[in-house]
């Protein structure tokens, strides 16, 4: 059975959004990818509302059975970071109130999943994800990768949940998922 996840890295200027499904094993396949953007020359509940109405329409052509989102972080750069919380808001309201369920991730926890080095920067990020994905080129912008390394992250964290629960080593993982799951582990030991 494949399961579709869309992968959102919010942002009120670039919102990237990704659609991959996950087959058996840790196969993906891309579905859709986009960069959703608004202007600043809008209002700011303008822009929010743009990006919302886009991301609705989006979950309703795409039908994705989970969410998956980058998790606000700190930032110094405030604006940045505000932009992000307000989309970041959106697409958890839209999440509930289209039944998706909806899980979010830290980027140091998609860096992880993605390239095996929670501080792997951005072209990295982007260059696995065209190869987990087979494609030719690295999409772009970065906000269109970043989205699917979201939903492959997503999408990966899945298979280790559920081939943890069922004890069943059908489901093949790369090395970058067992050091995820090493350290998930070593953290659950440490509290």
């Amino acid at each position: 059975m494949s399961t579709r996840v869309l992968g959102v890295d919010p942002g009120l200027t670039r919102c990237g959004v990704g659609l991959i499904e996950q087959g058996a094993g840790r196969s993906v396949k891309l579905l859709f990818v986009d960069t959703l953007r608004s202007s600043t020359d809008l209002p700011l509940a303008a822009r929010i509302a743009k990006l919302a109405d886009e991301l609705e329409q989006i979950i309703i052509d795409q039908r994705p059975n989970s969410i998956a989102l980058e998790r606000v972080f700190a930032q110094a750069n405030v604006r940045t970071v505000m932009g992000t919380a307000q989309i970041s808001g959106v697409v958890l309201l839209l999440a509930q109130r289209h039944g998706i369920p909806i899980a979010l991730h830290t980027p140091s926890e998609v860096k992880a999943a993605v390239t095996g080095n929670g501080r792997a920067n951005k072209s990295q990020v982007s260059s696995m994800v065209a190869k987990i994905l087979g494609l030719q080129e690295v999409p772009k912008p970065a906000d269109a990768a970043d989205a699917l390394a979201i939903a492959i992250t997503h999408s990966w964290r899945m298979g280790i949940a559920a081939g943890a629960e069922s004890g069943s080593s059908a489901t093949r993982t790369t090395s970058a998922q067992e050091q995820w799951r090493a350290a998930i582990e070593a953290s659950k030991k440490s509290k």
